[in-house]
């Protein structure tokens, strides 16, 4: 019996503590559409790693694991967040098991997209929706024939050239061919985690910015009695939060009635739901009938205040129909998002600024979400990028670099002025993991001068495989004479781990020199090969590789040196102190701490809530790190 494994990576986090949301929902449904009950695909058993071993496993890890397990067949899932580690998987797991065939698909799988095509460790892609393909695809394979005609995909040929994709097949079965995974079993409800299902696919919409047009036009859906049942099924499952994956929520057919169902289903409100929808066609009618149902957030695209562009881009609609609908779905007590999108063709800075104020001046300013555009493959925006002088990343997240209307500079100081005038951080901020150790989990590393511990070399336990999200200490006598040797292991630990979360925490008895601190920026600057890296690069930051200085309280050398930085550096600097010191603490200096020891007083840690910026603190303590993350920052899955 052959085995396929499926690998869907979660979106990486900016914090140890914050949720992915990894709901592994594709790679579960290309599982379980092998077991159609009507025509199942013989000779072959599925699985899907979970989102817990892929929430928590760092690369080596998550390679053993897979060389070890030893699939046929493994299937990667490739979106934005996720497509450059699934590629050095797929890489790394090919050089161990070269029989492994290896398949990638998603929304990243398309002939535009030469990045991904231009990677040799997969043998297969597959484009667009896959189910019924991907059945044809199994098939052949296990039957070990020609895989030339299958539509959507192509192949690795013999001198290692990947082929052209075949006849391009638009997705048209019914939602209703396949069983769903969450009723095979191959994704699990938990009630901590928010649960993902798609009621309708496809988009009358047609975006130029957005990847669904191309997917499919035409919208396929289950039907109320049948979507009913399975929401009625999960929640008996424990689901508690359903997030509905459909494209334009609202756009299914008889939606006021699908709403009054749910609302039949979710009575006692043991649910809560999130949906994304287009303000035209909402009344007060349905806001109320979303609120009954159990909807507590929805999304709303506003995505420019200019009309102009909202042609252009083919997005139309009305800015003020938005803010109306916002404002009758947040009388509801319904959460918003609403989104505004930077450098779309046709925009400026000032319609930028337009923006803002106009969700200020409906009192909407608490839920605006501003980020720069990216360029995505599948695409018509991207088909005519050059066209409209769109200049963009050619790699995840493919973000806008500049346009006939903005500079560099201009899209950087367009969210500068967005959280300005909204008076937040509008990107979440890279959150340094300082916890102390904890025997068992391989996420912190210490380094010191000593060349051994017990007969085992700090180098060596330094390169130890961690775990997704790590810290790696440096607690050198002198920086000075360490620099060289803690680059050194700087360099060797991301070559090991190149996609894990990685805090490099340097602990310092004297004040650094300024030729000491550009060398480490400047190595980490270097290693910006990943999403994470590069997604908040226009603000001079690294979500992925964070350098970290941790100092002593009460020295007055330091004092005088953190009063020298003005906040733009690329790295943070935190003080040490103890919870006897946090009364002395003064609000209105901006300083960074981490709180030492495993106690503190209801009354510290109110005062460090209600007065402080919340993200200036951190603990050492684990418990109450991840309790802070929670109670006030609001992490965790639900």
């Amino acid at each position: 019996m052959a085995k396929i494994q499926f690998l869907q990576l979660p979106v990486p986090p900016p914090s140890y503590f914050a949720a992915t949301g990894n709901v592994p929902l594709a790679a579960a449904s290309l599982a379980s559409c092998l077991e159609s009950k009507d025509d199942p695909v013989k000779g072959i058993t599925a699985s899907v790693i979970s989102p817990e071993d892929t929430d928590s496993l760092g690369d080596i890890n998550l390679i053993d694991r897979i060389c070890k397990e030893g699939p046929d067949f493994l299937g990667l899932s490739l979106y934005l967040w996720n497509t450059e580690r699934s590629l050095y998987i797929a890489n790394e797991v090919k050089k161990r098991n070269p029989e492994i065939q290896i398949l990638v698909g998603g929304p990243e799988v398309n002939e535009d997209n030469p990045y991904v095509l231009g990677e040799t460790g997969f043998d297969i892609a597959v484009s667009g929706e896959a189910e019924h393909n991907f059945r044809t695809l199994m098939k052949s394979l296990l039957n070990k024939e020609s895989i030339e005609n299958v539509e959507n995909i192509a192949y690795r040929k013999k001198d290692g050239s990947l082929s052209a994709f075949g006849i391009s097949s638009p997705a048209n079965f019914p939602l209703t061919d396949f069983p769903s995974p969450y009723t095979t079993g191959h994704i699990q409800v938990n009630p901590k985690r928010s649960t993902y299902l798609e009621t309708v696919r496809g988009c009358k919409s047609q975006c130029t910015y957005c990847f669904y047009p191309k997917s499919s036009q035409n919208l396929r859906t289950l039907d109320i009695k049948e979507t009913i049942q399975l929401i009625s099924n999960l929640k008996e499952k424990g689901a508690r939060e359903l997030v509905f994956l459909d494209p334009t929520f609202n756009h299914r057919p008889g939606f006021e009635a699908f709403l009054d169902a749910i609302a039949e289903v979710n009575a006692d409100g043991q649910m809560t739901m999130f949906a994304e929808l287009r303000s035209e066609g909402v009344t007060p009618k349905l806001a109320t009938k979303l609120r009954k149902a159990g909807f507590n957030r929805i999304e709303l695209g506003l995505q420019s205040v200019n009309e102009e562009t909202l042609k252009r881009v083919k997005r139309y609609g009305s800015p003020d129909k938005v803010a109306e609908v916002a404002k009758m779905l947040a009388g509801e007590g319904i959460d918003l998002l609403l989104d505004l999108i930077i450098g779309l063709p046709g925009d400026t800075p000032d319609d930028v600024e337009r923006g803002i104020h106009f969700f200020l001046e409906h009192g909407l300013g608490e839920w605006v979400q501003a980020f720069p555009l990216s360029v995505l493959p599948g695409t018509s925006m991207r088909k005519d990028a050059a066209k409209e002088g769109l200049i963009y990343m050619p790699t995840p997240p493919y973000r806008i670099i500049q346009t006939p209307n903005f500079s560099p500079d201009a899209l950087r100081d367009s969210v500068y002025f967005a959280e300005d005038l909204l008076e937040r951080r509008l990107d979440e901020f890279p959150r340094p993991f300082l916890c102390d150790t904890i025997t068992g989990i391989a996420d912190r590393f210490d380094w010191y001068p000593e060349d051994s511990i017990q007969g085992v070399t700090i180098r060596d336990r330094l390169l130890e495989p961690g775990t997704r999200h790590q810290s790696v200490w440096f607690h050198p006598v002198s920086l000075s004479k360490d620099l060289s040797q803690i680059q050194n292991l700087i360099g060797k630990k991301i070559e090991r781990e190149p996609f894990c979360t990685m805090d490099f925490v340097i602990e310092l008895k004297e004040v650094p020199k300024s030729n000491e601190i550009k060398s480490l920026v400047s190595l980490l600057e270097s290693k910006r090969n990943s999403y994470l890296s590069k997604t908040l690069a226009y603000r001079g930051e690294n979500l992925q590789h964070r350098l970290v200085f941790v100092i002593p309280e009460g020295n007055v050398s330091f004092r005088k040196w953190c009063q020298s930085l003005d906040g733009s550096e690329s790295y943070l600097v935190y003080q040490s102190i103890s919870p006897s010191e946090i009364s002395k603490i003064d609000a209105d200096v901006t300083h960074f701490y981490l709180l030492k020891g495993d106690q503190i007083t209801e009354t510290d840690w109110n005062f460090l809530k209600e007065v402080m910026d919340p993200e200036t603190i951190t603990f050492s303590s684990r418990v109450m790190e991840e309790r802070w993350c929670i109670e006030v920052l609001g992490y965790g899955e639900i």
